[in-house]
């Protein structure tokens, strides 16, 4: 029998429903439950594939090729598991799914209506993933706030969910914030009683409260909360900020969340969660003993933009004892004048991906930078086409080599549209997206990195490629095409083994970096900034 957990929000959002939903779900797993994570966004669009990372953070993508919330990134690099289209949903889906079958006849004539409709499909789709795979637990995150209109549905449905299905297989999870005011030097209730009040208004009562505050709860504090929204004592829990996230499910076990949550569905807990691994991770990373400092080169300035690829830096550094310290370098600003000053003192560079011509010459004159002095640099994606850029430039000649996303009228487009991108009219959800194959170059630095397998598979977001009419030349002046799709031979990764670490990647490989297993590529990229920064 499979068991429904919801979070829900209150009060604000970006309280850290994803975190709490992760380490809930690393919890269940380390007592051997098979779970899954799904996240439901009350938003009109289809996918977050066309929004502004400065709202909504880096668009994460799934092995399947699914664009969806940086949640997803957290659910994966917490329990390994591997998220597809069905753990993402908005709003935008649900509609789309309901007005396709209005049109195809499906309600014979009925009045077509948020209940039960919607509310139906949505309850639907909680329901997929367990229909599909044979799971013990699936945990449902629904984002914004419960005072939001557009989650209205969301609610709804959950609270027929847990109508139909009973305590034993249904229970909710309510995240709040108690706010500290400083100059009347107190922890104040009323908002997670307020929260939870309106909760209690669409039927819903929470089973489990979570509590996110800056300052350490105390007992009388909890038991207010406790004895005014109507839930147990030790199922009102504190989630006070920890100096990382991955000590936050070790926090969520020392207050028993998950073996409260087994005991609200009728379950004996039993022994104690296997977490032996994770905390040795969070040992090494306690006791690492150097610092290492990374340059992010990109445009977004915001710290959920480039999640996936911090949080991979992190966890490679981890494992080489290392602490990396990630430092925004806006790329807008750079230019040939500066840039000694805002890269010297790296240890490494990262040319980031991104779309649109904005902040674009700064990465090419940061990709010179590194290659010219022999500085570890990692190109993702767009980051990679930069450097493919500044290489036909700068040695190869060709001064006006360009992408034709930025000029279309270059006569050396050594980056070009893909040949399937040509007819493609409509922006959302429509570029190379997912899980493809690539084939490696035997003896290649990325070949050794990757633990010298001959192929091996990755994720993709893009519209441009390497033009391989431009490949011989590349190759007779030092930089190596050593990673290529076999179908469309398509170039996939690029890297100058003459220099120290000087490797592209049109794949995003921070997507499939891992907590306990590091990516290969940024655990390589990790070691050679290390050697650099020693010699």
């Amino acid at each position: 029998m499979t068991r429904y957990i919801f979070i829900t929000g209150g009060v604000v959002s970006s309280l850290g429903k994803g975190i709490i939903s992760a380490s809930l779900g690393k919890l269940l797993q380390s007592r051997g439950y098979r779970i899954t994570i799904q996240k439901f966004d009350p938003y009109i669009n289809i996918d977050p594939g066309t929004l502004n990372p400065y709202e909504h953070g880096e668009c994460y993508v799934t092995a399947d090729g699914q664009e969806t919330d940086l949640d997803l990134g957290h659910y994966e690099r917490f329990t390994g598991i591997r998220t597809t289209r069905d753990n993402s949903v908005t709003t935008g889906r649900i509609y789309s799914s309901v007005i396709e079958r209005e049109r195809r006849g499906d309600y014979l004539g009925k009045t077509v209506q948020v209940v039960p409709h919607i509310t139906d499909e949505i309850k639907r789709r909680i329901q997929l993933k367990a229909t599909k795979e044979d799971l013990d637990f699936v945990i449902t995150e629904i984002g914004g706030t419960i005072g939001d209109i557009e989650s209205q549905p969301f609610l709804e449905a959950i609270r027929q969910l847990r109508w139909e299905l009973g305590s034993s297989q249904a229970l909710n999870i309510h995240l709040t914030y108690v706010p500290f005011i400083a100059a009347a030097g107190e922890l104040k209730t009323k908002p997670t009683q307020t929260s939870v009040k309106q909760l209690q208004g669409l039927g819903i009562q929470p089973d489990v409260l979570v509590l996110r505050t800056e300052h350490v709860l105390g007992d009388d504090v909890r038991r207010k909360v406790a004895h005014f929204c109507n839930v147990d004592v030790e199922a009102v829990i504190q989630s006070q900020d920890l100096p990382s996230i991955y000590e936050v499910p070790v926090n969520m076990e020392r207050q028993g969340l998950d073996a409260i949550c087994l005991k609200k569905m009728g379950i004996e807990p039993g022994a104690e969660p296997d977490l032996g691994e994770w905390l040795g991770f969070l040992e090494k990373r306690k006791n690492a003993s150097s610092v290492l400092t990374i340059g992010l080169v990109g445009k977004y300035g915001l710290q959920d933009a480039y999640k996936s690829i911090t949080e991979s830096l992190a966890h490679a550094g981890t494992f080489h004892d290392c602490k990396v310290k990630a430092v925004f370098i806006n790329s807008e600003e750079i230019d040939r004048n500066n840039v000694h000053d805002r890269l010297e003192g790296m240890d490494g560079i990262v040319i980031c991906p991104g779309f649109g011509q904005r902040g674009i010459e700064g990465k090419i004159i940061s990709a010179e930078y590194a290659r010219t002095n022999d500085i570890p640099a990692f190109g993702i994606c767009l980051g990679m086409q930069m450097m493919v850029i500044e290489f036909a430039r700068n040695v190869l000649g060709y001064h006006d080599a360009d992408s034709v996303e930025m000029n279309p009228g270059t006569t050396h487009n050594v980056i070009d549209l893909m040949e399937g991108q040509k007819t493609v009219t409509m922006k959302g959800g429509t570029m190379r997206l997912g899980e493809y194959a690539c084939s490696l170059v035997p003896g290649s630095r990325v070949w050794e990195a990757y633990g010298r397998v001959d192929s091996i598979m990755e994720r993709h977001r893009h519209r441009y490629e390497f033009n391989n009419l431009f490949s011989r030349e590349f190759e007779g002046k030092g930089m190596s095409l050593v990673g290529k799709n076999p179908e469309s031979d398509l170039v996939e990764i690029v890297e100058i083994p003459s220099l120290r670490w000087y490797v592209g990647t049109q794949f995003h490989p921070e997507y499939s970096s891992t907590v306990l297993k590091p990516h290969p590529l940024f655990m390589d990229f990790i070691k050679a900034c290390i050697e650099y920064g020693n010699s």
